[in-house]
């Protein structure tokens, strides 16, 4: 396989990585004296190699309409991974892993591998949920397919009005495929209030009085519409890497590209101190220039299928992690001088996509928590705008979604952060992160008020707990899940 062939696998997977309400904290649901049946997990659910399945699964029966408690109900898959230690457990631990859409049945165990500290095994039980609409639990489907020029969670980049038009009717088609495929109605009840409800529900089936919560990306979003929505139900919470609010609106949509902007930087400077064995440039400066160059030479030719648009894409998808920093600097040097390749666009079949389940969750969710501009000049505007604000990315990320076209209005408004309650919100922030930039901790920390703690971390990257490898961080994040020592003042924790 060449090196560049990892690039649309690469773009591929990030695309599955996301106002005012009036919604009122809610009382949660009394916990249960029945016993869940826990059995093994489904296939595909991964358990450690070596030993015994540790990770069992078991159903929870959820309103699909909690307007309507008593009509028809879906079932919701979780996971369960037992305390090390009952005499040190202290409850559960909820998990989220992002999206909206991504899976959460492997989540503990993905933790595990990951390196979650021994002390927070003792602790929790860490429950892993698939959330309504996905996978295990009552999936959705818009019916994608692979001859369908769709790009998941981030739109492609519109370098031109061609191709901002072009978009322009992808979404709307994709509005409409997700319409048609609601036969039996559940995508319009995929939103954050409802998983948030959904939550609460996982926890009382479990028999306990509160439930402590841990979420990525989206998951900051869900967890602090949980823990506004359920105040008193809601222990203690880590939002990471974080939106911004409860969902993720255009406005959160086009932070993106200025996480990129903030971001890019670092692996810029890490590819100018290997120029001898990549020749992207000398100085950071001169990478960024190489980046520009190869986009737009893909904009013009497309080099093996791939266009300007999945490079940036896959670039993007590169900041996640400086681990990818590697495999990004091979494949930008065969784009450079693509010896071998051919101008050939990439086949494509017209089966069922590997990604419909997840980029429907994400678009149900998105586009049903808050209404987005339907006016496409809206959008056309802001491409223009951001394209010279943030030349990196930002022609893509402020470019027109589904949810411009979307079928469905709002059933209500999106979830308020409730700033009365508890001191019991920690939110953890890289100081650079591509998709959720230090302003969206900042903006969360703002709206809680005195009911959280913002943990900055001088880092690169999506992801600061388990994800990352702050000492610092980690042991303050440990510190607040396992002994409740919450830091006194926001504080910052320094590279290293």
């Amino acid at each position: 396989m060449k090196p560049h062939t990892t690039i649309l696998a690469v773009a591929l997977a990030g695309s599955v990585v996301v106002g005012c309400s009036q919604t009122p904290a809610q009382v949660g649901a009394e916990p249960m004296s029945t016993d869940l049946q826990w059995n093994p997990c489904p296939d595909g659910v991964e358990n450690p190699e070596d030993g015994p399945p540790e990770l069992q699964c078991a159903t929870v029966p959820v309103p699909l309409d909690y307007g309507n408690p008593d009509g028809t109900h879906i079932d919701l898959t979780i996971s369960r991974l037992p305390s090390k230690n009952p005499d040190a457990r202290r409850g559960v631990l909820l998990l989220n892993p992002g999206g909206p859409g991504g899976t959460g049945l492997d989540q503990p165990n993905f933790l595990v591998s990951q390196g979650i500290s021994p002390e927070v095994l003792d602790s929790y039980d860490l429950i892993g949920v698939d959330t309504r609409g996905v996978g295990h639990s009552s999936p959705v489907s818009c019916g994608f397919t692979d001859d369908l020029q769709y790009y998941g969670a981030v739109p492609p980049y519109a370098f031109d009005e061609t191709a901002f038009a072009e978009q322009a009717a992808t979404a709307e088609e994709v509005a409409e495929r997700c319409a048609a495929n609601d036969l039996d109605g559940r995508m319009r009840h995929v939103s954050t209030a409802n998983i948030a409800r959904d939550l609460d529900r996982v926890r009382a089936a479990l028999g306990e009085e509160k439930a402590s919560f841990l979420g990525y990306s989206y998951g900051s979003a869900l967890g602090a519409a949980y823990a506004s929505m359920f105040p008193e139900s809601s222990d203690r919470v880590v939002l990471d890497s974080n939106i911004g609010d409860t969902h993720l609106d255009h406005d959160g949509m086009r932070r993106y590209a200025r996480g990129m902007e903030e971001t890019f930087p670092d692996f810029a400077e890490w590819a100018a101190t290997q120029n001898d064995l990549y020749g992207l440039g000398e100085t950071a400066q001169q990478v960024r220039e190489t980046y520009f160059t190869i986009a737009e030479r893909l904009d013009r030719a497309p080099v093996d299928g791939v266009n300007g648009r999945a490079f940036r894409l896959a670039t993007f998808v590169t900041l996640y992690n400086p681990a990818s920093y590697e495999t990004a600097a091979q494949n930008w040097q065969y784009f450079l001088n693509p010896t071998e390749a051919t101008t050939a666009a990439a086949e494509t079949g017209n089966g069922p996509s590997p990604a419909d389940n997840s980029w429907s969750v994400f678009l149900a969710v998105t586009c049903n928590d808050v209404e987005w501009p339907s006016d496409v000049d809206t959008y056309r505007r802001a491409v223009d705008e951001d394209r010279e604000t943030y030349p990196l990315f930002g022609a893509a990320t402020a470019n027109i979604m589904p949810c411009a076209f979307w079928q469905y209005t709002p059933a209500e408004p999106p979830v308020a952060i409730d700033n009365e309650g508890p001191t019991n919100i920690l939110i953890a922030q890289n100081r650079r992160d591509p998709v959720t930039p230090l302003r969206g901790g900042e903006l969360l920390d703002e709206k809680f008020g005195e009911r959280s703690r913002l943990l900055t971390v001088d880092g690169s990257g999506h992801g600061v707990y388990a994800l990352g490898n702050n000492p610092c961080a980690q042991e303050t994040i440990t510190d607040y899940l396992v002994e409740g020592v919450m830091p006194e003042q926001d504080t910052t924790c320094r590279a290293g």
